[in-house]
């Protein structure tokens, strides 16, 4: 395990990206929102993502420095192609006008189709929730079949990440932000490369038997080498048996076919699409109801007898929120398979030893 300083990772990362063909502008904000998951608690939307991305730009599937183009443009909607842009430039394109419109009507839609892996979808809810507004996500992979539905074996489903964020007044937002899969893909990332095991019975294999092996989904690996899903022959199981695997088909029908970006399927190019909702609670709540039953209903719900084995009842982003503070003050931990890939990946594009051996110094 190494532990390296925030500042020193975005600044190395973003040093990978440009060298990858992105402006310097663009490289610092992929590598400042990977970093952020890192301290985040996660990791699986982090840098270990670095190498993925640096493929997917050299092999043609994400285009560097990318402008969306506005399909449909109405006072309350917005209808996004990301032109297969980094998601951490073309979302938050997107997401900024979805705000825009939400504060100019009290409400307002976007769709985004085409979109690079856009990363952690709690960012958006929390660029929302900084403007004072209610957001709320349905998003699909298109391309990454990897997501048995319950009562079933074989891959059907994306990770179809859902998320919803609520401002709070002086306080972090609380936003909700999970896979609709036992774990997303990048959780069994990390597990291949030392990181935090994966959850009981989180896959299944083609038989049906359920198991935490990694290699379930991504056939043989090197330890530092490409994960690769397609070589695997097992899936990632549903969360909440019929309830998630509902959910997440819900994810790809809004997320997927409403936005144009496709329901996931094999053989296709990887994208993102969302269906984002953007509320203004001062519009709907004249009364200025909402903040003050928010926060009485958290305290109530706060209040509660705890279980065994719990300390705290804890509502959605306070464990984002503690993870960062710790992080933040004593360095993000990446397993050595994960740094070494990234330290590979930064050699394959003539980043020298000694800027490698300064990152963790």
């Amino acid at each position: 395990m190494v532990t390296i300083n925030s500042q020193k990772l975005i600044g190395f990362v973003s040093e990978i990206f440009s060298r990858a063909g992105s402006s310097k502008a663009e490289a610092d904000r992929i590598a400042t929102y990977l970093t952020t998951a890192n301290l985040t608690g996660h990791d699986s939307h982090g840098v270990i993502r670095v190498p993925k991305y640096v493929a997917w730009v050299q092999d043609g599937s994400i285009i560097p420095d990318q402008k969306i183009k506005i399909d449909v443009d109405t006072p309350s909607l917005a209808v996004i192609d990301g032109g297969f842009g980094y998601g951490q430039t073309v979302t938050p394109q997107a997401v900024k006008i979805g705000i825009e419109k939400c504060k100019a009507n009290g409400v307002a839609v976007m769709t985004l189709k085409n979109s690079g892996h856009l990363g952690r979808v709690g960012d958006w809810a929390e660029m929302a929730a900084a403007e004072g507004l209610i957001s709320i996500f349905f998003v699909n992979a298109a391309g990454s079949v990897l997501v048995a539905p319950y009562g079933g074996v074989g891959r059907k489903l994306s990770t179809a990440p859902y998320c919803v964020g609520i401002p709070r007044p002086g306080q972090g937002p609380v936003v909700l932000d999970f896979a609709t899969s036992i774990v997303a893909e990048g959780k069994v990332m990390v597990a291949s490369r030392g990181g935090k095991k994966l959850p009981k019975g989180a896959l299944v294999d083609e038989s049906g038997a359920l198991t935490e092996d990694p290699h379930v989904l991504y056939g043989p690996y090197d330890a530092e080498g490409p994960r690769n899903h397609a070589l695997g022959t097992g899936a990632i199981r549903a969360f909440g048996e019929h309830k998630g695997s509902g959910l997440a088909l819900m994810c790809e029908l809004l997320g997927g076919a409403l936005t144009g970006n496709g329901a996931t399927k094999t053989d296709r190019r990887f994208s993102n699409g969302m269906l984002a909702i953007f509320i203004d609670p001062k519009v709907v709540d004249p009364a200025h109801f909402f903040d003050g039953e928010v926060a009485r209903y958290i305290a109530y719900f706060k209040d509660s007898k705890l279980a065994q084995g719990h300390e705290a009842v804890l509502i959605p982003g306070e464990p984002e929120a503690a993870t960062r503070a710790e992080r933040t003050k004593n360095g993000v931990p990446l397993t050595d398979e994960t740094w070494n890939s990234i330290a590979a990946t930064a050699r394959s594009l003539g980043i020298g030893e000694d800027a490698i051996a300064n990152a963790t110094g």
